[in-house]
């Protein structure tokens, strides 16, 4: 069995602005274009993608902190869907059961909805398809505080690790995909501080009308646009410095450092949504259960009008000749 890993940021205004300097832009497709040669040709007979949501399909009516799609669609935000993902049913209730006797309590659903945090990387990755490979999704919360800790996030990527080392076919081609961060701090609504319908979308805001999902949209471009401008006033600035520290303690498969972080530390230092970068970590716990692996980034920028620190990494082990 063959494991590779990739790990990239999102943004849903990626289609939607393009920053000043049209070298960053440039160098974010053309990585994405040159990872996705190189998905088409390893050919991933099944994908583990650890992503986010950014309330378009889970909402505090009943947030898990992990959850297994077992049938998945994409939530058609930012465009990117509506269809279904090839979600290998058998297999992701059989990791399911796996990630439960590890002690892990995760939930799943035979309806979930991802959105952009899981559907932008499949569609930059699988030519636009976002069914193309067999795919399991695991929503992790990095949205609606309270979240859950670094250490419970290692503990389920190393989970799904256990649960990959018993897929002994000699052809298996896992890819592990995480999704998310860097530091960004795009507007998401906070329970607790917003009027009484913003709430109630918050609770139970599923399925849009097309002109209130295109409403909030457009409130995400106008924020990153301000923050472009140079105005500090909208959003957390982008922190180059913390997003290659991590980079570097991820490269270096620093755990231990990185289980001392807390929702107050990212928050402060990578914005509101900085704390997706538990799918990197929980996407590297995987890869780290599997073999000592080498990592390398294949770029960072920091894009204001995407209101991203923007990195691309990718993995494989140390032993390019290992097969689990």
């Amino acid at each position: 069995m063959a494991v590779k890993l990739i790990c990239a940021s999102h943004s849903p205004l990626m289609e939607f602005a393009s920053p000043q300097d049209q070298t960053q832009e440039k160098n974010v497709r053309d990585t994405f274009k040159q990872l996705a040669e190189k998905v088409k040709e390893y050919d991933p007979t099944l994908i583990i993608a650890y992503g986010p949501d950014h309330f378009n399909g889970f909402f505090y009516d009943l947030m898990p902190s992990f959850c297994v799609g077992i049938r998945a669609t994409a939530a058609g935000d930012w465009n990117y869907g509506p269809g279904e993902i090839n979600v290998p049913e058998d297999t992701a209730k059989l990791l399911i059961r796996s990630v439960l006797d590890d002690g892990i309590d995760i939930a799943y659903s035979y309806r979930m909805q991802a959105d952009h945090g899981v559907t932008q990387p499949l569609h930059f990755l699988c030519d636009g398809q976002l069914n193309r490979y067999a795919t399991i999704p695991i929503f992790i919360n990095s949205a609606a505080v309270p979240l859950p800790t670094v250490q419970r996030t290692i503990q389920l990527g190393k989970a799904v690790g256990q649960f990959l080392k018993t897929l002994k076919l000699e052809n298996e081609r896992i890819l592990i995909l995480g999704t998310g961060g860097l530091s960004h701090d795009p507007p998401t609504p906070q329970i607790g501080s917003v009027p009484p319908e913003m709430e109630e979308f918050l609770i139970a805001g599923r399925n849009p009308s097309p002109e209130s999902r295109n409403i909030r949209q457009s409130k995400v471009i106008a924020v990153g646009q301000k923050l472009a401008s140079g105005d500090k006033s909208v959003a957390v600035p982008l922190n180059s410095q913390w997003d290659k520290n991590l980079l570097e303690l991820f490269k270096k498969a620093d755990f231990d450092t990185l289980l001392k972080m807390t929702e107050e530390d990212i928050r402060e230092q990578g914005g509101r949504g900085g704390q997706e970068v538990r799918c990197w970590i929980a996407a590297l716990a995987t890869m780290q259960t599997l073999g000592e692996y080498e990592m390398e980034i294949h770029c960072y920028e920091a894009i204001s009008e995407w209101i991203a620190g923007f990195s691309i990494v990718s993995a494989e082990f140390q032993n390019k000749g290992l097969y689990i």
